[in-house]
């Protein structure tokens, strides 16, 4: 089987799943034409165009005709997830969520990485001016940004995660594309420190209205009314939860061989 994977850095994840998996067609999906601008492209950059390219991408791999199985790192998870909603061709069978932000984030306690000063410019931007145009378009967090006490602005101005979450209206495609999964794999960080609120890894979310109180996905009217197929998918049983101990992105080896190669086979 092949494999797509979307992360920051993926050389060491990358080498281990070719080493436990012979034979394994793995492709490290990267944004720009080197690390540098992958890692730009992360903070400065129009989603819905990232999924466009990765989409072309993919669609142009020959290796991929058959089908692949996809892992998404952080906010590579929903990017994926969009991929998965929006591309058919090739399909995704598995696709694995490790600290993804399903329900976007309404906080930016930390940064992966060094890149303090930019998280705090970050931070400061999408506290006031999330949803205005030039943000929603070139700032990436902003993107996925869910403001609770917000809630009609979030739902009316939010490009992408508004849009693949079926705020505004129900897209039957992207209903019928996601339940082609065979399986959805969601990993929690038990110590995030990095996403907030931490539910969102499993589709969770604060409610709407207040900034303190969460819910878990099968509370949300996203499940109830089953907009995205969650609900049947769950049913089928095609959603997994999983979670670990550490913070963002910090899990041990064996417990990612054990836990998640297997949906990579």
């Amino acid at each position: 089987m092949r494999s797509v994977l979307k992360t920051d850095s993926m050389g060491y994840i990358k080498k281990m799943i070719e080493q436990e998996i012979p034979g394994v067609y793995v492709l490290s999906v990267m944004i720009g034409k080197n690390i540098v601008e992958d890692t730009e492209n992360g903070f400065f950059s129009d989603v819905n165009e990232q999924v466009s390219m990765v989409c072309n991408q993919l669609a142009q791999d020959p290796k991929l005709k058959g089908g692949y199985n996809a892992m998404g790192f952080s906010q590579g998870a929903q990017f994926l997830r969009a991929v998965a909603q929006r591309c058919p061709s090739p399909p995704m069978k598995n696709l694995i969520s490790v600290g993804g932000q399903h329900q976007g984030v309404y906080g930016l306690p930390r940064c992966p990485g060094e890149s303090s000063k930019i998280c705090d410019m970050i931070r400061e931007a999408l506290n006031k001016e999330a949803y205005l145009g030039w943000f929603q378009k070139h700032l990436v967090q902003a993107q996925y940004w869910h403001d609770p006490l917000n809630d009609d602005l979030y739902k009316k101005y939010s490009r992408f995660l508004a849009d693949i979450n079926q705020e505004r209206a129900v897209n039957e495609t992207y209903k019928k594309n996601l339940q082609q999964l065979e399986k959805f794999v969601m990993v929690k960080f038990l110590q995030d420190s990095v996403v907030d609120p931490v539910d969102t890894e499993w589709f969770g979310f604060l409610k709407t209205g207040q900034a303190k109180e969460t819910e878990t996905l099968q509370e949300s009217v996203l499940y109830k009314e089953d907009r995205l197929g969650l609900a049947a998918m769950d049913k089928a049983g095609k959603l997994v939860f999983l979670a670990t101990e550490g913070d963002h992105l910090q899990f041990k080896e064996e417990w990612f061989k054990a836990n998640l190669l297997p949906y990579l086979h």
